[in-house]
């Protein structure tokens, strides 16, 4: 019995070895095949160099994100359009021609917003043009029935700085609407108040 398990033990031994010399046999073969002369090592630390000094990052990448998101927290103050959700997705890219999905929701000021969109951008030269196609918005217009029309024009023109300065323009009319109505409201309510003498 002692010898069986001995047996067991110098097999499972042996078939170790086998796999490491197995496995050592690949490893050399990999690195035969992965051997670089030194003339492409070169030109690969030479084309490493011109990127490094094209692309060179700023040196205070966190500084410069600061700023961005400070400009982008003043931008949706002054516009009243805050993005709540993005995102963008690359459906074909072909040579000189670039169409990307975007989808982004938000507000403006109290009116919700949904909206799609492609983007087609074509560069010849030295110059990219784009062009919005499939635009879609998704809003609750309520009791604008303006709005709806307005929403309707603006996804056949396919202008989306249009639509944004409209809508804000818009939605601000609307909450100085609300705050009037709001005072009138109370000014009514002391009024009837003071009339009926409570």
């Amino acid at each position: 019995m002692e010898s069986d398990i001995y047996q067991v033990y110098e097999d499972e031994i042996h078939s170790l070895e086998e796999e490491i010399e197995l496995l050592t046999q690949k490893f050399e073969n990999k690195q035969e095949s992965t051997f670089y002369s030194d003339e492409e090592i070169q030109i690969s630390v030479k084309s490493l160099q011109g990127e490094s000094t094209q692309h060179e990052s700023p040196p205070d990448l966190k500084a410069e994100l600061d700023c961005l998101e400070s400009d982008l927290s003043f931008l949706m103050k002054f516009t009243g359009i805050w993005f709540t959700n993005y995102s963008k997705e690359t459906v074909e890219k072909t040579g000189n021609k670039t169409i990307q999905k975007h989808r982004l929701s938000g507000n403006c000021y109290s009116l919700p917003f949904q909206m799609e969109f492609q983007l087609l951008e074509i560069q010849s030269n030295e110059s990219i043009s784009a062009a919005v196609t499939d635009l879609s918005i998704i809003m609750e217009c309520g009791e604008y029935s303006d709005l709806s029309k307005f929403v309707s024009s603006a996804e056949e023109r396919g202008n989306l700085l249009l639509f944004f300065r409209s809508l804000s323009s818009f939605a601000e009319w609307c909450e100085h609407r609300k705050c009037t109505f709001k005072h009138f409201k109370k000014l009514a309510g002391v009024y009837l108040f003071w009339i009926l003498g409570w």
